[in-house]
């Protein structure tokens, strides 16, 4: 960890978390299908590409949050030394220190983990019909916005949902293959961002009888 005092960083939160917010927008919009294309070229089956990306997702948000509890840990207990306010206003400095300081954050061993659990997962393919390294960019990419938006007070997260679960207009938008009749969650395409939640941004699933 670098010298004692984090550069003035709160004054700009508002706009750092539409920042973060827009660029989940993004990713959703743009690099998910860039990743889709990708995954096409091993697997004909829609459902099964949109549910790998998913859980991409999860994963990705899981691996880094864990990450950023250890890296805020360690600044921590290094401001402590130096810091001369009380509790709060040092989880804040932590906080701006981190978000200033992003290569604290060991990226690529996430993007590794992320992998690892893909390769794990039940509802997916087997590890030998494809890597899931191809679409390294997109887990990289919800990794890095994962950790940075655990910067924020409060935190940006997403929403995990659960196949079968009741569908929810609040949370969700319904896929264009969906049966629109039908009341319950056949599977998740994106998860739903929330702060302290609160919807921030909907997700979007497949709702099927």
């Amino acid at each position: 960890v670098r010298p004692c005092s984090p550069p003035p960083y709160r004054r700009g939160s508002a706009s750092h978390r539409a920042c973060l917010i827009a660029r989940y927008n993004f990713i959703y919009a743009k690099e998910r299908l860039e990743a889709e294309a990708q995954l096409r070229r091993y697997f004909c089956d829609l459902e099964t590409v949109q549910r790998i990306i998913y859980v991409a997702v999860v994963e990705s948000f899981r691996s880094a949050k864990c990450h950023f509890w250890k890296v805020k840990i360690n600044v921590k207990d290094t401001l402590a030394v130096c810091h001369r306010g009380g509790p709060s206003s040092l989880e804040v400095a932590v906080l701006d220190y981190i978000a200033c300081h992003k290569d604290l954050y060991d990226v690529c061993t996430s993007v590794h983990e992320v992998v690892c659990a893909m390769n794990k997962n039940r509802k997916l393919p087997c590890p030998g019909e494809v890597d899931f390294l191809v679409i390294s960019t997109l887990i990289r990419e919800l990794c890095c916005l994962a950790f940075s938006m655990q910067t924020l007070i409060p935190a940006l997260d997403i929403a995990f949902g659960v196949d079968g679960e009741c569908f929810n207009r609040n949370m969700y938008y319904r896929s264009f293959d969906s049966d629109f009749t039908a009341p319950f969650v056949a599977y998740h395409v994106w998860p739903a961002l929330i702060e302290d939640g609160t919807v921030i941004v909907k997700g979007e699933v497949v709702t099927k009888k």
